[in-house]
């Protein structure tokens, strides 16, 4: 007998409706789209290298300032969000969650934008496009894997790093 196994996502509205109420909570103001947009990718991208898996189902699309979400993009317009997680869904991803706003939430959206153009999957769905060209290309997940494969192997070797005694001073730092 041949067993299937489901992965059960979070639903992405309800994902940016978490970011933008907790960036409320914790900053004072709403969140910038931009940002949210690049939380929302580096949500994704921590996923995967924390957990292994994607958190949500959503195709990001590589615009000229990094990734975005059109779906999310249209609901943020309006001051639609209205999605909520559950709290197991909480309970299962606050780890990821917290990595995000520790590392993230505070720095600016271009500084943001330009983190996520160092990431393969935006440079490879954007071959061929200037850099301040419009595009509408969709980015692979098996290329936001990547970058997450690359990114937990970079964390593991400063971490050998750090505990063998090279990096105790903090030579070497994480980059996202």
């Amino acid at each position: 007998m041949q067993r299937e196994f489901f992965i059960t996502m979070v639903s992405v509205v309800d994902i940016a409706s978490y970011i933008s109420d907790r960036y409320m909570k914790e900053y004072g103001e709403r969140i910038d789209e931009m940002k949210l947009h690049k939380l929302l990718y580096l949500t994704q991208r921590e996923c995967l290298i924390q957990i292994g898996e994607p958190m949500f189902n959503a195709t990001f699309h590589a615009w000229k300032y990094g990734p975005v979400l059109p779906e999310i993009r249209q609901l943020y317009k309006k001051d639609a969000l209205s999605g909520s997680l559950s709290k197991d869904d909480e309970t299962k991803y606050v780890g990821v969650l917290d990595y995000v706003f520790r590392e993230f939430a505070g720095k600016r959206p271009f500084v943001l934008s330009n983190l996520t153009h160092c990431d393969y999957s935006w440079m490879h769905a954007r071959e061929g496009y200037g850099k301040y060209e419009d595009s509408d290309v969709p980015m692979l997940l098996e290329d936001i894997r990547k970058d997450a494969d690359y990114f937990h192997q970079r964390r593991r070797m400063l971490k050998t790093l750090e505990k063998s005694g090279i990096n105790k001073d903090k030579t070497f730092v994480y980059v996202v």
